[in-house]
């Protein structure tokens, strides 16, 4: 993978990382408490700090401290990163939208841009991507320092997209193409390993050892991290959920083993069922407020989605013993209709003495998406971040 040469940031070594992403997530810091996170000596941080200042990676911020004025000897200088120095894009893209954001070196969201598609061939997508990389570089206040993409469905490299059914792509080279078109460095991941990368250094998973994310929308959607990294496996996207068989006895639809994870919880499988049994066509939502005012059919098809849905994080639980899992996606709706039936369903399937399962619901859209896109972008293309 190229990388920019307008950064003016050279290449980490492992050590330097360590520094440059403690600094980044946690700073400003002292070096002195720097040097106690990273366990090093005052010489061995000097020496790595070094080159890091001079690249203007990191820079010497004025101690703001209640007691900095009222200290003696040489007067103390933390260390942070200058968040707006450099703009990152991310790019979520879907079977007929793009929805892009442009971030700071720490993932603040500064912009938010969408674009409908009008067809799927990778040319016009890539096209579509650089139209919308110019829009919001244009007023961006900084360069433009790479560009990170999500898109479902199975990654090689973060370069090409090996198979991605919403797009009907198969072995696209998608960071080449909009790389050529735009000049800048590209990024391309999974979407929910993007996601899940972005909540581990700014998000729910921040300072775990152990953290899982759970998805449900369009699809099912899961991450794991362990150590404090996301755990890569060859099979990304390859069809989670599809046959986790939650109710041998549940709902046989289109998509999915019967009463899998993907039959249960996904959007489409619930307006399925719906549709099947009553002949309307309804929209998510309206199965929701059906669900929350009685109506019989919606009633029964949303609490069998929320017990499902208990029953699959009472077993991540049990496997993966998380110290949280964050539930998150476009289907996380169904907490609100029918939350208290979710945690019948977690308790159900725990041991009564077993350690309460930490769960925190986000209500995202496709642009917190984007975002777990632009900070692949900020840990591959500025600090070098190891292949998944």
């Amino acid at each position: 993978m190229q990388k920019n040469p307008g950064l003016g940031w050279p290449p980490l070594s492992p050590a330097e990382r360590s520094v440059a992403i403690e600094v980044l997530l946690h700073g400003p810091l002292s070096r002195t408490e720097l040097a106690r996170r990273l366990n090093l000596s005052a010489g061995s941080l000097t020496r790595l700090t070094k080159p890091l200042i001079g690249s203007g990676l990191l820079v010497e911020v004025p101690d703001a401290g209640p007691t900095a004025a009222a200290r003696q000897g040489r007067p103390s200088q933390p260390l942070d990163v200058v968040a707006g120095s450099r703009a990152f894009l991310g790019f979520k893209v879907t079977g007929d939208t793009v929805y892009g954001v442009r971030t700071t070196l720490r993932s603040e969201v500064t912009a938010r841009l969408d674009r409908r598609l009008t067809g799927h061939g990778p040319e016009e997508v890539a096209g579509t991507l650089a139209a919308m990389t110019a829009e919001l570089g244009a007023a961006a206040g900084a360069p433009l320092a790479g560009i990170g993409i999500g898109v479902g469905g199975l990654v090689r490299e973060r370069a090409v997209i090996g198979d991605s059914p919403y797009l009907g792509w198969r072995d696209v080279p998608l960071a080449e193409l909009v790389g050529e078109r735009t000049g800048l460095p590209v990024v391309v991941e999974n979407d929910v390993a993007a996601l899940v990368e972005a909540e581990t250094w700014f998000g729910a998973g921040r300072g775990l050892e152990r953290f899982v994310v759970l998805t449900i929308g369009a699809g099912i959607g899961y991450g794991l991290v362990l150590g404090g990294k996301r755990v890569p496996h060859a099979g990304e996207d390859r069809g989670f959920g599809h046959h986790w068989i939650i109710q041998p006895h549940g709902p046989l639809t289109p998509d999915g083993a019967r009463g899998s994870a993907v039959s249960l919880l996904t959007i489409p499988s619930i307006r399925y069922q719906i549709r099947a049994a009553t002949g309307r066509d309804a929209t998510y939502e309206e199965i929701l407020a059906g669900a929350a005012e009685g109506e019989p059919m919606a009633a029964r098809v949303i609490d069998e989605a929320a017990r499902a849905l208990g029953a699959l994080i009472a077993q991540i639980a049990n496997f993966a013993m998380p110290q949280k899992i964050l539930l998150a996606g476009e289907g996380v709706g169904l907490m609100d209709v029918a939350g208290a039936t979710v945690e019948e369903g977690i308790r159900a399937g725990r041991h009564p003495l077993a350690v309460p399962v930490g769960l925190e619901t986000k209500v995202s859209d496709f642009h917190d998406w984007a975002r777990g896109a632009a900070v692949l972008a900020i840990q591959v293309l500025v600090l070098g971040g190891a292949e998944g």
